[in-house]
């Protein structure tokens, strides 16, 4: 896999994090299959789409073909492997739905998820070590 730089995740269209990289619910179904089985012969992962998702080996290559237009994944030779990993993925999208909805701002993002919702000592807690670790980061 290769790592990819944040700066590299940049769409040139808007400059937005990863606007090419947004996968519907099959999509991100199909993309953790691929991430927990990696590295895997494409034939192999048309059989896995079969038992989990019912999927014909043609939807398997058509969706496969997309995420790796998006950038998300490669297929060479028959070996499908990631070009983000699952964590970077993820990252950039909370990273991107904070910024379009709440104008970059986690704190903004923080009140209104937990508003109406109680966190437990221990969630409280992990949140605290959490800023402590990036506090000493910084």
């Amino acid at each position: 896999m290769t790592k990819i730089k944040k700066s590299n995740l940049k769409s040139k269209k808007r400059g937005n994090y990863m606007n090419d990289y947004q996968m519907g619910e099959a999509e991100a179904r199909f993309a953790d299959v691929i991430w927990q089985n990696e590295p895997i012969a494409s034939a192999e992962l048309a059989k896995k789409s079969n038992e989990i998702f019912g999927w014909k080996k043609s939807t398997t290559y058509t969706v496969l073909k997309r995420l790796c237009e998006k950038g998300i994944f490669q297929n060479e030779q028959g070996k499908v492997t990631s070009r983000i990993s699952r964590e970077q993925f993820y990252f950039c999208q909370s990273e991107r739905f904070v910024e379009n909805n709440f104008k970059g701002s986690l704190p903004a993002f923080l009140t209104a998820f937990t508003k109406g919702k109680r966190l437990t000592s221990e969630e409280i807690a992990e949140i605290r070590e959490m800023l402590q670790r990036h506090e000493e980061q910084q």
